[in-house]
């Protein structure tokens, strides 16, 4: 099927529109090669007939469909281990012990794609907190594509996901089925899954009294517009002195300015101002 430049700018405005999501012109051949996946199941007589579905239909569910399609989703547990030392080690120590209130956290793991990320989080949390039973946990996890959170809920990962967990974590948290490993109820219990679009200010805005946002490894397929955007509804999330996690090569500081800047541990951190 043919999808010339300016077909192609095209369906590269519907997408950002709808999610922030933007796509360079290096991008046209991964674009296309999913756009004429979709197009086929549909039966659009080609590209065009296509984007007139998407565009002029009040069903989203296609759209969706395509989403599924587009967002990379490329994750393993345990994933940038020294962030994750770092919240484990230092942030989350001094935020418990400055701000925590009746023992009760709660975390969003935006983009959290199939669940590796939230589960990691629990896991962290349980072995952290000092007698975790007696903290009221509750961990988001959030994402756009509706097939990896169908897989995130299911909980069950290849080796390949699990390949940076602890020996000693492995045995406690999951289960092993044959090849596979399956999360086991105490790491799960405190982890909901929603299905969120980051740039849709009806869904961000049912997420508030957030002691730590993490969106990592997302906002790189975002435009600076959309980055903004999102940081300042992730401000509107956190409760004062809460935190923001991003992704390695990702900056708060050079997005937004609302955020308090300060060092913790051996590293840079992000909150919102108390």
């Amino acid at each position: 099927m043919l999808l010339s430049d300016e077909l192609f700018d095209k369906y590269v405005k519907l997408v950002y529109k709808k999610t922030g999501i933007y796509y360079e012109n290096n991008k046209k051949y991964f674009v296309q090669k999913r756009l004429e996946k979709r197009a086929e199941i549909v039966q659009a007589q080609d590209l065009s007939d296509y984007y007139s579905l998407l565009k002029f239909s009040e069903d989203s569910s296609e759209f969706d469909q395509l989403i599924n399609e587009l967002t990379v989703n490329e994750t393993y547990f345990f994933r940038d281990f020294p962030q994750l030392r770092n919240f484990a080690e230092d942030v989350l120590p001094f935020y418990v012990q400055k701000r925590a209130k009746g023992k009760r956290l709660k975390i969003w793991s935006a983009a959290c794609s199939s669940g590796e990320e939230p589960y990691t989080l629990s896991i962290i949390l349980l072995e952290m907190l000092e007698n975790p039973e007696e903290w009221d946990i509750q961990i988001i996890a959030s994402d756009i594509n509706t097939e990896v959170l169908q897989s995130a809920k299911i909980g069950l990962y290849d080796s390949r996901s699990i390949r940076d967990v602890p020996p000693e974590y492995l045995e406690k948290y999951f289960i092993r089925r044959q090849d596979k490993y399956l999360i086991n109820l105490a790491a799960r219990k405190n982890v909901t899954f929603m299905k969120l679009n980051l740039m849709n200010d009806a869904d961000m805005s049912l997420i508030t009294g957030c002691d730590f946002i993490f969106c990592r490894n997302c906002l790189i397929y975002f435009d600076d517009h959309s980055r903004r955007s999102v940081l300042a509804k992730f401000y509107d999330s956190l409760n004062p002195g809460g935190f923001v996690f991003l992704g390695h090569s990702e900056s708060v500081g050079r997005i937004s300015s609302a955020y308090q800047v300060q060092k913790i541990g051996d590293t840079i951190v992000y909150s919102r101002p108390e």
